[in-house]
């Protein structure tokens, strides 16, 4: 499979989250993550969404961006938002999301706040 790109756009609403979440998981299981994979996928997925969501702007769309290669799954949650500094990473959230997601990284760029979560699939040895 050569590198696949899904993009989503929904209102920025913990009531759209699920989308998400479920977007996720489908795109997590087609890349054959374990089911103990699938689920930290889908809880950091809505984790970085409770970090976004009160930074968002009024009216806001909530952008996931699904970057799929073979193993790899990136995804890349972002709100416009007037915010200046990217989340922290001292936080509870933030222990949560690289505990779960593995990479983590976060960034402000022309007025979007971004998380981009990055998880690699195990290598069974031998």
């Amino acid at each position: 499979m050569s590198s696949d790109h899904v993009e989503l756009r929904v209102p920025a609403s913990g009531a759209y989250v699920s989308v998400l979440r479920t977007a996720t998981a489908g795109l997590a299981a087609r890349l054959d993550f374990t089911l103990d994979d699938i689920e930290d996928l889908r809880i950091a997925v809505d984790e970085a969404c409770a970090v976004l969501l009160p930074l968002a702007d009024a009216d806001a769309r909530l952008t996931a961006r699904f970057d799929l290669e073979p193993g790899s799954l990136q995804v890349a949650v972002s709100v416009p938002s007037d915010a200046t500094e990217p989340p922290s990473r001292n936080t509870f959230a933030w222990t949560v999301l690289t505990a779960l997601a593995g990479d983590v990284e976060a960034s402000v760029d022309d007025g979007r706040v971004t998380l981009t979560l990055r998880k690699t699939l195990a290598v069974n040895p031998g």
